[in-house]
């Protein structure tokens, strides 16, 4: 989700793309490092004892 989030970013700052997928890259990038933390301290995220 992180790769994805950062993958977008540059792409919407290289290509001549709509700027919301820079917001929806954003927002990958934001939630997937709450979950990498979340998981990291050991609380369970959804099902999982770990996010990976």
């Amino acid at each position: 989700m992180i790769i994805l989030g950062i993958l977008l970013i540059i792409l919407t700052a290289l290509l001549d793309v709509p700027p919301i997928l820079s917001t929806i890259g954003i927002v990958l990038v934001v939630v997937g490092v709450i979950l990498w933390i979340l998981g990291s301290v050991g609380r369970a995220v959804g099902p999982r004892r770990h996010y990976w």
